[in-house]
């Protein structure tokens, strides 16, 4: 009998080195229990509660009525970047012109097609940690390295300029940062991300700044990095402040000198993001889009304001207080996992270990997300207290 030689196929490296979401494996338990019977609440996601306006939904049932689905241009629909460009004058008096936003496959699809336009094999690129994990997966997928800047509550959980000089190095292209700040909800003060900004561009760098929560701020006015000296990209989304994750679109706004390289790019890794939610998109910038918009964002500082104090006086730590996204990032005080894992178990709520979000200290916390209604964080707030109080 002829002897039949199977051989094994082995997968790139960087697929064994990219690390899962643990976020996900908790969503994964979350619904196993709910299939048994169990009430959860939810607190794990970063996914908004609301969809998307209706304005915006109406104009997308028109688009796909009217059979505007096929490829759009690769960079986007113009209608849309003018939009995006009038928003910028609008709320910030920036005058971004329309031809260097170009229009992605949600955020992820913009950092992801950055990465590429800038990373060269060995480049490192310095992310802070905790920060998203994203960063730094996206940086390795093209063969770079991402280099940690640890973060503390001593600096909002945001870098500083002596961080960032202490770091350059000279295989360092950049800095990938996000403000506000996923899982922290903390914000970079403006004045020192010009300063950080300023120093990129005399090392001859680029400055990534992630602003999808931008919209999502308290207390404060939101802003944009745009402007700012050297090269400086923007990432944006219309996933969380807009509440259209599952559209997937984002935008980045470019470098002139950056845009023919992106075109060339994208063309090649996403050939355009998808037409129907582009022409819908167009809607989110209209006065009643913004108005049903501004009153969520009121909803979630309602909400944060609770949640807050009520993580406080079940014993937890917030060394941080969050100022913007919808996430709280609080001292547990012991095994992140294990408290992860047994308020799941023991009162049915989910919530993030933040080892997800790198391996600063990250052991400790936890990170709460208040994208549910008030009854529901009111009943997680006195799981929460409950579980923290049990022998």
């Amino acid at each position: 009998m002829r002897r039949i030689i199977v051989k094994k196929i082995l997968t790139a490296r960087r697929a064994a080195e990219i690390e899962p979401f643990e976020v996900m494996d908790v969503l994964s338990r979350a619904q196993a229990l709910e299939r048994a019977g169990r009430r959860v609440v939810h607190m794990e996601i970063g996914e908004p509660d609301f969809t998307a306006p209706e304005p915006v939904v109406e104009a997308g049932i028109r688009a796909m009525r009217e059979g505007r689905t096929a490829y759009t241009a690769t960079l986007g629909v113009h209608a849309l970047r003018e939009a995006i460009a009038t928003h910028y004058e609008r709320r910030f008096g920036a005058t971004v012109a329309p031809e260097r936003i170009a229009i992605t496959s949600g955020a992820s699809g913009g950092l992801l097609t950055v990465a590429a336009l800038y990373v060269d094999a060995g480049d490192e690129v310095l992310v802070p940690d905790p920060g998203y994990p994203g960063y730094r997966h996206f940086v390795r997928a093209f063969e770079g390295a991402a280099r940690i800047l640890p973060v503390s509550a001593a600096s909002n959980f945001q870098p500083t300029l002596e961080m960032v000089r202490a770091a350059w190095g000279s295989r360092t292209k950049g800095l990938l940062l996000g403000s506000p700040s996923n899982p922290t909800g903390t914000l970079i003060a403006r004045a020192e991300l010009e300063r950080i900004a300023a120093f990129i561009a005399d090392e001859g760098g680029v400055l990534i700044v992630d602003e999808i929560y931008q919209g999502l701020v308290y207390g404060t006015e939101p802003w944009t990095a745009f402007g700012m000296a050297g090269d400086v990209v923007l990432v944006n989304s219309f996933s969380k402040y807009f509440c259209m994750t599952g559209w997937r679109l984002g935008w980045v706004v470019l470098p002139e000198n950056a845009l023919r390289g992106f075109e060339k790019l994208a063309q090649h890794l996403f050939i355009s993001a998808p037409a129907a939610a582009q022409h819908a998109a167009v809607s989110a910038f209209s006065a009643e889009s913004l108005a049903i918009l501004e009153k969520r964002r009121r909803e979630f500082a309602r909400r944060r304001d609770f949640l807050v104090p009520a993580l406080k006086k079940a014993g937890l730590s917030i060394p941080a207080e969050p100022h913007g996204a919808f996430y709280v990032y609080a001292d547990v005080g012991r095994d992140a996992r294990a408290f992860a894992r047994d308020l799941l178990e023991n009162e049915a709520v989910a919530a993030t270990p933040g080892v997800d979000f790198g391996a600063n200290g990250t052991d400790r916390y936890v990170r709460f997300a208040y994208t549910r209604s008030m009854e529901d964080l009111d009943e997680a707030a006195k799981r929460i207290a409950r579980f923290c109080s049990a022998p």
